[in-house]
């Protein structure tokens, strides 16, 4: 079966790993239809999708961090030394990538620790996370207009009567709002709040509605807390690429052809300078 032919029902389940959730190539999330569009293609995506790299160590700390604050995922595996130079350091991380579990330096550990009782003392980013909700919930459902499966996993879920919470954190190198505005721009994240949005309304879990709600958090002491709601002009294009995204994986399921940046074109096109950049040029250098 591909995401493409068959129409089912919406599923929420619980307790489903990461690595299954992210295996399944029945379904496409946030992140493959981003990486649809432009800068990438659908060639790389498909190459990528049947070629899983293994999780970035890098990662570690971003991971380590989610589990603090959310409750769920990997455990974790202290590992007490300075750092990762000496070979038994090395060796025990490596047994416990084996182990399933995420190694940190007890420094790392320390701060980790740190950050997610900096957000559990934000005015704002607390009572999100320790109000009563669901983590790393998996939702599946189909597309109208594509018939395309999709699926989506919040990193935390407020289902109310009233209004559905989504609540996305994210560590970052710069928890600053304005270098969270152009996160937004750099990593389309305003496509993954319209997925997270229909993907919640579509198995039924915000009758009344949904607002999706970023929790940005240096991991540079002291750990600073940035939340903000996704723009609704921001969540309107991020459903528009969307629709598009959606509408070539189905042609590309569909024919079997993954286009590469340039597709099929009967000439070599012509390619230059960025807009600004030939702007800036012409006036110098040939305008009067």
């Amino acid at each position: 079966m591909t995401a493409a032919v068959e129409v089912e029902a919406p599923q929420i389940l619980d307790g489903l790993s990461a690595e299954d959730y992210h295996a399944d190539k029945t379904s496409i999330s946030s992140s493959g239809l981003r990486a649809l569009l432009n800068p990438g293609c659908p060639a790389q995506f498909k190459y990528d999708r049947d070629h899983p790299q293994a999780p970035k160590k890098e990662f570690d700390l971003g991971h380590a961090a989610h589990l603090l604050v959310l409750g769920e995922g990997p455990e974790l595996e202290v590992i007490d030394f300075p750092d990762w130079r000496k070979k038994d350091a090395q060796i025990q991380r490596g047994e416990a990538y084996l182990a399933g579990k995420i190694p940190l330096l007890a420094k790392d550990y320390d701060m980790v620790q740190a950050m997610a009782e900096q957000i559990r003392q934000h005015p704002h980013a607390g009572p999100l996370f320790t109000a009563a909700g669901f983590a790393e919930r998996s939702i599946y459902w189909t597309d109208a207009a594509t018939g395309v499966r999709c699926r989506v996993r919040p990193d935390w879920m407020i289902p109310a009567p009233e209004l559905t919470w989504i609540v996305d954190y994210k560590t970052t190198t710069d928890a600053n709002p304005d270098a969270c505005s152009k996160a937004i721009e750099s990593y389309s994240y305003h496509q993954q709040g319209a997925l997270y949005i229909d993907g919640v309304q579509a198995a039924g879990l915000a009758p009344e509605g949904a607002r999706f709600v970023f929790v940005f958090q240096s991991k540079k002491a002291p750990y600073l807390v940035t939340v903000r709601e996704l723009a609704d002009q921001d969540q309107d294009i991020g459903r528009a690429r969307n629709e598009r995204a959606l509408g070539i994986y189905r042609d590309c399921e569909q024919t079997g052809i993954w286009p590469d940046w340039t597709g099929t074109v009967p000439t070599i096109p012509q390619l230059g300078m960025p807009t600004w950049a030939t702007i800036r040029q012409f006036e110098e250098y040939i305008g009067e």
